[in-house]
């Protein structure tokens, strides 16, 4: 919870706004100080629904996995995905990035790339991986798995949404200089728009793209 709109907020909203059916699957519940809070984990619960309606985006699916333990079995996190990619069917899915310092953020793209494999259950047309503002930022420079955008969605107006979001989530949320905050996010926004030559934009890579029948 978060790193959907720290991500690819933006993106969704765009795809909303296209007639899309969007679905976020949060995998894993928040671990605070390394330690599980069920009144902690609701609050942030009630956040996501808060930025779900900010976003305009049609459901939250909660795995409910345990954070900070996805890379102990990756089997506990592909049967998950695997169901709700038979479940949803999706044409495109955004996944965190590979390189990132979070482990966790790892183990979901390692089995997301399982469960959106092309000769599995439904086949996914698209697969686009997304930055997470203060982890894919704060790997060293000899990382294996460097982040290369390839594609970019132009924000627009559409950031300001992104930017209530992201102040659903008040806990997560920190002061500038951090990444996670508004400041942070619209200096991101701005370096990926120059990037593409726009004033601001989200960046992606693309996996995987299908051109359809």
């Amino acid at each position: 919870m978060d790193d959907e709109v720290l991500g690819c907020g933006g993106a969704i909203v765009r795809h909303v706004r296209a007639g899309d059916q969007v679905v976020v699957c949060l995998v894993a519940n928040r671990a605070y100080g390394h330690r599980y809070d069920s009144e902690l984990i609701a609050r942030e619960k009630r956040a996501c629904h808060k930025a779900r309606e900010i976003l305009g985006y049609h459901e939250a699916i909660f795995l409910d996995l345990p954070d900070e333990q996805l890379d102990r079995s990756q089997m506990e996190v592909i049967i998950p995905l695997e169901e709700v990619v038979n479940q949803v069917k999706p044409d495109i899915v955004y996944l965190p990035h590979r390189g990132d310092l979070n482990q966790d953020h790892r183990a979901v793209f390692n089995a997301g790339l399982v469960a959106c494999r092309p000769l599995g259950g439904h086949r996914v047309e698209c697969v686009r991986v997304y930055e997470v503002p203060s982890s894919t930022d704060q790997v060293p420079g000899a990382n294996s798995w460097p982040f290369f955008p390839n594609f970019y969605v132009e924000l627009g107006e559409v950031l300001e949404l992104k930017l209530s979001a992201l102040g659903c989530y008040e806990v997560e949320s920190r002061p500038y200089p951090h990444p996670r905050s508004p400041e942070g996010l619209r200096a991101y926004a701005q370096k990926r728009g120059m990037e593409a030559g726009l004033k601001t934009a989200e960046a992606f890579m693309i996996l995987r793209d299908i051109w359809p029948n």
